[in-house]
């Protein structure tokens, strides 16, 4: 006899609030002053008061957890902002609201992201998930350029230039340095949507 329907939507419910108790243990590990620095699948199934082997089950490894935790960060501070900017029809003003949205995203949980962006230069399973996602922010920028540049490139800037320039200008690490010189994140937009318009005028 085949499982009753809502025996299975109980076991999903169960599976899916086990996922989300380990995803938001290990946001709360990395928000850890004092264990952020301990962030291992121990730590993590320990925070979430599960057993380790539940969390391999789930994600199967630390960097699964990352992936989990960064598509959690993204839906919530992220995709919100960044969706109206892939049906704006003018690429400049596209440009404007992608510096918004990284910017909105980059702030709404900078301890966590500073962190994890930290430990990525001791561990590789960090550095492989951010990598992985600057590189997805390059991909909308190199999207956004190609449409701007067939209009009329400017003169003096390659756009393989311009992509690198505006990958650094929109990064976590900018718009951290910006804001912790004492500015808002309104002043951070602000300049770094002026320094972008130089580049593209």
């Amino acid at each position: 006899m085949a499982p009753r329907p809502y025996k299975l939507g109980r076991r999903q419910a169960s599976t899916d609030e086990t996922r989300a108790r380990i995803v938001d243990a290990a946001r709360a590990l990395l928000a850890d002053d004092e264990r952020a620095a301990q962030f291992t699948i121990d730590a993590i199934a320990e925070r979430a008061g599960v057993a380790r082997m539940t969390v391999y089950y789930q994600f199967a490894s630390k960097r699964g957890v990352l992936e989990a935790l960064f598509d959690s960060l993204a839906n919530r501070g992220l995709m919100p902002h960044l969706a109206p900017i892939f049906h704006e029809p003018d690429p400049r003003r596209a440009l404007d609201g992608l510096i918004r949205a990284f910017a909105a995203f980059w702030n709404g949980d900078r301890a966590v992201l500073r962190r994890a962006r930290a430990l990525a230069a001791l561990d590789r399973e960090f550095a492989a998930s951010i990598h992985a996602r600057d590189e997805l922010r390059r991909g909308h920028l190199r999207s956004l350029l190609e449409r701007i540049y067939i209009k009329g490139p400017p003169r003096n800037t390659p756009i393989g230039t311009a992509i690198d320039v505006l990958h650094m200008l929109t990064s976590f690490e900018t718009f951290d340095a910006l804001v912790r010189e004492g500015r808002t994140s309104d002043d951070a937009i602000g300049l770094v949507r002026r320094l972008a318009a130089s580049l593209l005028d």
